[in-house]
C-alpha cells in the first residue's frame, strides 16, 4: 500500500488543523458555566454531554493527518481522566496551546530539543506551584461544593459528599445504573488493587471498558497457570454445579489456559475474569492471603504443594460482585467470615 509522506511546515499544519479542530469543540464544555454538546450515535438517540473526554472520543476527522493531530490531544485527555477522573478539558486546552506555541518556535528553525528540555523545566514549576496553591478539602462542605460543581446538581452533589464522608479517603466509590427512578448510595465491605484484567477479550462491558461479574467463585493462587489441564477438573466441577462465572486471581495466566478461556468467554460457555496478582515477592502473598480471607476462599499457595488439579468448588471464595478495568480490580462484598476478617485486621 502507497504511502503518503509529508514533511517540515505541510506535515505541522495538517496536525494543527486536527488539534484545533478537536479542542475548539471539547472547550465549550470547560468550567462550571460549559455548554453542553450534542453527539449523534449509529443508533438510539443523542448523546447530551459536558464531558471534555466523551466529546474527544468521538471526534474521528476524515483526513488522516489532521486525525493524527485530533489523537495526539485526545490522549492527553484520556491519560488525565484516567489518573485524575477530572480536568479533560483543562489537559485539551493546554495542550492546544502548548503545541500551538511549539509550532511557532519550530518554524523559526529553533532547536526543537532545546524547546524540549525548557518546557519540562516549565512543567516542573508549574507543578510546584499548584502544589503551593492547592487547597486541602477539610470537610463535608467542601466535598459538596467540588461534588455540586462537577455534577451541576446540588441534590446529586450532596449524595456524594455523603458516601465519600461515608467510606472516608481510602475507600472506593462506584457506580452502578439503579432500577428505580431515585438516586441512592449503599456502604458495603470490599477491596480495590491495582492490577486489572490480563486480557481484553474478558470485557463484558464495552462502553465502561471494564469485566463485571456477578456472585462469583474466586479462585485465589500464587501459581502461574500456563496448562488448561490444571483447570479444567475445576472447570467442569463449576459446570456441573451449574455456576459459569469464576475469578481468577494467580501470579499469571498464560498460554494454553489462557487461549481456553478467552475460547470459552467468546463462546458464552463460562464468563472468566484473570487478574495477576498484586504486589511483589512476600508482600503478594501477603495481599493474596487477605483476598482469600476477605472472600471466604482457601488460598491456594506452592508452597504447601496443594496442586489446582485437586481444588474442589469448596475451595473457591465469593463475593457479590467483581469488577475490573486495565488498571484495577474491585471486589464488592467479599462472602469472608467476618471473624476471620477482624483476626486479620488485628495481626
Amino acid at each position: 500500500m502507497a504511502k503518503d509522506i509529508r514533511f517540515e511546515k505541510d506535515a505541522r499544519e495538517a496536525l494543527k488543523r486536527g488539534v484545533d479542530t478537536l479542542a475548539n469543540a471539547v472547550k465549550m464544555t470547560l468550567g462550571p458555566r460549559g455548554r453542553a454538546v450534542v453527539l449523534e450515535k449509529s443508533y438510539g438517540a443523542p448523546q447530551v454531554t459536558f464531558d471534555g473526554v466523551t466529546v474527544a472520543k468521538e471526534i474521528d476527522l476524515k483526513d488522516k493527518y489532521e486525525n493524527l493531530g485530533a489523537q495526539l490531544v485526545r490522549q492527553a485527555a484520556e491519560k488525565t481522566n484516567d489518573s485524575v477522573g477530572d480536568g479533560t478539558t483543562t489537559a485539551i486546552v493546554l495542550a492546544q496551546e502548548m503545541i500551538s506555541r511549539a509550532m511557532e518556535e519550530a518554524g523559526k528553525k529553533l532547536n526543537v530539543i532545546k524547546l524540549t528540555e525548557e518546557l519540562d523545566k516549565g512543567a516542573k514549576k508549574l507543578f510546584g506551584a499548584l502544589e503551593h496553591q492547592a487547597i486541602k478539602i477539610e470537610g463535608g462542605k467542601d466535598l459538596h461544593e467540588v461534588a455540586t460543581l462537577a455534577s451541576k446538581d446540588p441534590d446529586l452533589g450532596t449524595l456524594i459528599a455523603e458516601a465519600i464522608l461515608k467510606v472516608g479517603k481510602d475507600g472506593v466509590v462506584t457506580i452502578e445504573d439503579s432500577n428505580t427512578t431515585s438516586n441512592s448510595y449503599e456502604v458495603v465491605e470490599g477491596m480495590q488493587f491495582d492490577r486489572g484484567y490480563i486480557s481484553p477479550y474478558m470485557i463484558t462491558n464495552q462502553e465502561r471498558m471494564e469485566s463485571a461479574l456477578e456472585d462469583p467463585y474466586i479462585l485465589v493462587t500464587d501459581r502461574k497457570i500456563g496448562a488448561v489441564s490444571e483447570l479444567l477438573p475445576l472447570l467442569e466441577k463449576l459446570l456441573q454445579s451449574g455456576k459459569k462465572e469464576l475469578v481468577i486471581l494467580a501470579e499469571d495466566v498464560e498460554g494454553e489456559a489462557l487461549a481456553t478461556l478467552v475460547v470459552n468467554k467468546l463462546r458464552g460457555i463460562f464468563t472468566v475474569l484473570a487478574v495477576k496478582a498484586p504486589g511483589f515477592g512476600d508482600r503478594r502473598k501477603e495481599m493474596l492471603q487477605d483476598i482469600a480471607i476477605v472472600t471466604g476462599a482457601e488460598f491456594i499457595s506452592e508452597d504447601v504443594g496443594r496442586k489446582l488439579e485437586s481444588v474442589d468448588v469448596t475451595a473457591l471464595g465469593q463475593a457479590h460482585r467483581v469488577v475490573a478495568n486495565k488498571d484495577n480490580t474491585t471486589i464488592v462484598a467479599g462472602k469472608g467470615a467476618k471473624q476471620e476478617i477482624e483476626k486479620r485486621m488485628a495481626q
